[in-house]
């Protein structure tokens, strides 16, 4: 029986929050199950999170997905939400498929999941069909999350964008600001509230403390990709503190 995991991700090269996340949930799961997980990462150019540039990223990812393969991960995922979103609608799918077929060409075939189809997955494991979301995108990257997030049937009922260009201002976001930031948003008739469309601004401290004041699942990207590798993984959802999503139920 499996109790070793390798995690793989794909992180765009300004991103300085999912390998301590990711890493941190896990870390956090271990201490009351039985599985051990270590971690390993592949690179892809990015500094401004623009259109242009995250085009340009994503051709990068096949590369990364090679690179992993050869450790022979036993889950990859893509850590960009918005570089996907950003391609059109349903590109999580595409994605995820050829990535696939990368990890299969390089011999060491392993599951692909993206935090772009990791929210929606997430949102939709919950039976979430409302939500309320916080990016840090500038507007027309936001307005993008929002027509894809409601192409796959989950309606945004509001958003707060801060409208940081530079991605590595992004990482250095106070992980503990979403708690008092989403106290602005409208979250009436909403089924879940989203701390963070994106896996550069950090939230997971803010996740437990704004749904215990909501009384409404709350999650981010982050939370979300746990969510699916765990289940691309076959493993119980489970790591203790970080919102309903993770909370083993789903």
């Amino acid at each position: 029986m499996q109790t070793h995991y390798r995690i793989g991700q794909i992180v765009p090269s300004s991103n300085t929050t999912m390998e301590t996340e990711i890493p941190y949930m896990l870390w956090q799961r271990q201490r009351v199950e039985a599985e051990r997980f270590t971690f390993h990462s592949s690179r892809m150019r990015m500094q401004k999170v623009t259109k242009e540039e995250l085009a340009a990223m994503d051709a990068d990812s096949d590369r990364c997905a090679l690179e992993l393969a050869d450790a022979r991960v036993d889950v990859l995922g893509y850590a960009c939400l918005v570089a996907i979103m950003s391609m059109g609608r349903g590109y999580h799918r595409v994605a995820q498929a050829r990535l696939h077929q990368r990890t299969r060409d390089a011999g060491g075939p392993a599951p692909v999941v993206t935090s772009a189809g990791a929210l929606v997955d997430g949102l939709k494991a919950m039976g979430a069909k409302k939500v309320s979301l916080l990016a840090p995108y500038m507007k027309p990257l936001t307005a993008l999350v929002i027509d894809y997030i409601e192409n796959e049937g989950i309606e945004v009922v509001d958003s707060i964008s801060l409208e940081i260009a530079d991605n590595l201002e992004v990482g250095q976001q106070n992980p503990d600001a979403p708690i008092e930031i989403t106290r602005k948003l409208n979250t009436r008739g909403v089924d879940a509230v989203v701390a963070s469309a994106c896996v550069q601004m950090p939230s997971l401290s803010s996740i437990q403390p704004i749904e215990d004041r909501l009384g409404l699942p709350v999650i981010s990207s982050s939370v979300a990709t746990t969510y699916m590798m765990l289940k691309q993984l076959n493993l119980k959802t489970y790591a203790p503190g970080f919102g309903s999503l993770l909370s083993g139920r789903y």
